[in-house]
């Protein structure tokens, strides 16, 4: 496996706990939405932090502000719609937003849309739907708009890793630049805030693991992904998130989680493999 597919399989299994740990934080702990933002943007700072350190001391902090506002405003809009929606519902929302961002932007900058790729994404598609579908109730409204939003901003933010060439460094800035959001947004919300120590310690693990480490893994496969296939390959979030619910929390295999499961992973396995071909074909005439 290479280096890019290694790191996108790592960032998609990291997507997943993201969705896990918030849920179970916000639905099963006492940590208010904001607290929980707060704590996980801290924790991924310090963490990444700490690994440039260890890394090079003469390393530079990279990133830059609009990215760490699209960050920003997706941590923030996604704790607070998990508040009111369900897995199902929520998992939709957000990756479809992220689909239409990614895949628009990709089309109309010029990138080639191969009849294979094509494939894989209605395979993930359909397996998506298949998974998601039956359960789907109306969203709440407000918090329906909050995961549209986090959908667009982490469509955003997605496309500008394409152009980092120091994942690492320019995660640890957009989360560092990052900070002083989160705790503007816990101020404004002091008069609600709630947290017991199995909250804050998800939260932490949220923020170190799964966003810190997770996102950096993800600005280091951006570039050699591309925009469409990578939107491709967030299909499979939902599905390795509901896999881990089977595993976590003894969630009974039906057939339609395995058949959903081969379509969504299998469909992205496809699209993520020919964008790679093709790339590393051009790579090699270019050479």
């Amino acid at each position: 496996m290479n280096r890019a597919a290694g790191a996108a399989l790592f960032a998609l299994l990291a997507f997943a706990a993201n969705s896990v740990l918030c849920r179970m934080a916000l639905r099963q702990t006492h940590i208010d939405p904001a607290s929980f933002t707060s704590i996980r943007v801290l924790a991924g700072a310090v963490t990444l932090w700490l690994l440039v350190r260890v890394s090079s001391k003469d390393k530079a902090v990279g990133g830059s502000w609009p990215s760490a506002f699209a960050l920003l405003a997706y941590a923030i809009a996604f704790s607070f719609a998990y508040v009111g929606l369900t897995a199902g519902t929520g998992a939709l929302l957000l990756f479809g937003a992220v689909q239409v961002v990614m895949i628009a932007v990709g089309f109309f900058g010029g990138e080639r849309i191969d009849r294979t790729v094509v494939v894989g994404w209605l395979l993930a598609v359909a397996g998506l739907i298949l998974l998601l579908l039956p359960g789907i109730a109306a969203p709440p409204a407000l918090e329906a708009v909050f995961m549209l939003i986090a959908g667009i901003a982490w469509g955003i933010y997605s496309l500008r890793g394409r152009r980092s060439t120091d994942a690492l460094g320019d995660t640890t800035g957009n989360f560092a630049r990052s900070v002083p959001g989160v705790l503007l947004i816990s101020a404004l919300f002091w008069a609600h805030r709630s947290a017991d120590p199995e909250g804050i310690v998800l939260a932490a693990l949220s923020g170190s693991l799964a966003s810190g480490l997770g996102y950096a893994a993800w600005y280091t496969a951006m570039p050699r992904l591309g925009a469409i296939v990578a939107a491709n390959a967030q299909l499979s979030v939902p599905v390795i998130a509901a896999l881990a619910g089977v595993v976590l929390f003894d969630e009974p295999i039906t057939v339609r989680l395995a058949v959903s499961s081969v379509l969504v992973l299998g469909g992205t396995a496809l699209g993520v493999r020919r964008n790679l071909t093709l790339r590393g074909a051009r790579s090699s005439i270019g050479t």
